[in-house]
């Protein structure tokens, strides 16, 4: 479409502006792009003054990102957007184990550790058991299944957020299934805590009104041959931020209850067992 500007016709004039040979995909998702975001802008009439603000807010996010720190995504996960983005590519049949956000805080690489292994290479913290079985949808054991879990230590920090203070791989590691899909480690009962909220994201929430804290949960990441990669976590039951998650992870088939075991030489200790199932 040719044609000057108007407000009236914004949209028309900008996408029509595309060239005739831009994939389909690219396309369709850039043209429903500016019709959305016109329409956004025309519906709160935006002022330049508050366009001016929000082009500030986006710099600054991308200026305090880094190797170890991503505030886009902490953008995109306390805007819901992460989860809805997962939601739709993730539907699953029913008995599936639910997907949740990635998270910015994964690191590739971590060692593999044999079964048994203690992540908590810090020492502190409640010690858990974590166990389970990795498993298909019709309840076979899977063989061979690649389970990558990282959490947080007992002050509620990854130790990528702390490289002076805590171990390399510290409550990380990888393990590798059986043929009876049993997967069993130690670590430490994780800790809610605050997402980085010394940035634009955190001052962001401090102007809305919202507080900035995840409920205590492991991340997992399972992948099997011939299997969907499944990224989630386990949810500690009774925890007071559950149903207020900043980042709207939670999904009830998560919640987990951490068992104290009161006998035995484990007494004091916890015991957190989930089975994963695979599609």
């Amino acid at each position: 479409m040719s044609g000057y500007f108007e407000e009236s016709k914004s949209v028309e004039v900008v996408n029509g502006r595309m060239g005739t040979d831009v994939p389909e995909r690219l396309a369709t998702v850039m043209r429903a792009l500016v019709a959305h975001l016109h329409a956004f802008v025309k519906d709160v009439e935006l002022t330049e003054e508050e366009w001016g603000k929000a082009i500030e807010f986006l710099t600054s996010t991308g200026q305090i990102c880094s190797g170890e720190r991503q505030e886009f995504i902490l953008l995109s996960d306390v805007l819901g957007v992460s989860m809805l983005v997962d939601a739709i590519q993730n539907r699953k049949p029913k008995g599936a184990t639910p997907s949740t956000v990635f998270g910015p805080f994964h690191v590739e690489g971590a060692p593999e550790r044999p079964m048994g292994f203690d992540i908590s290479l810090d020492g502190k913290g409640e010690r858990c058991l974590f166990e389970g079985r990795i498993l298909d949808i019709d309840g076979t054991p899977i063989e061979g299944a690649v389970i990558d879990v990282w959490s947080d230590n007992a002050e509620g920090f990854y130790d990528v957020q702390q490289p002076d203070i805590q171990p390399k791989w510290n409550n990380r590691g990888v393990f590798k299934t059986g043929p009876d899909g049993r997967y069993w480690f130690y670590g430490i009962k994780p800790v809610s805590y605050p997402i980085p909220d010394d940035g634009p994201v955190g001052q962001m929430l401090g102007h809305i009104g919202r507080h900035p804290f995840r409920p205590a949960h492991t991340h997992f990441r399972v992948v099997a041959e011939g299997y969907k990669p499944l990224i989630t976590h386990t949810f500690v039951a009774g925890d007071p931020y559950l149903e207020g998650d900043t980042v709207f992870g939670v999904k009830g088939d998560l919640i987990v209850d951490f068992v104290q075991e009161d006998e035995g030489e484990r007494t004091g200790e916890w015991t957190a067992r989930f089975d994963f199932v695979l599609v």
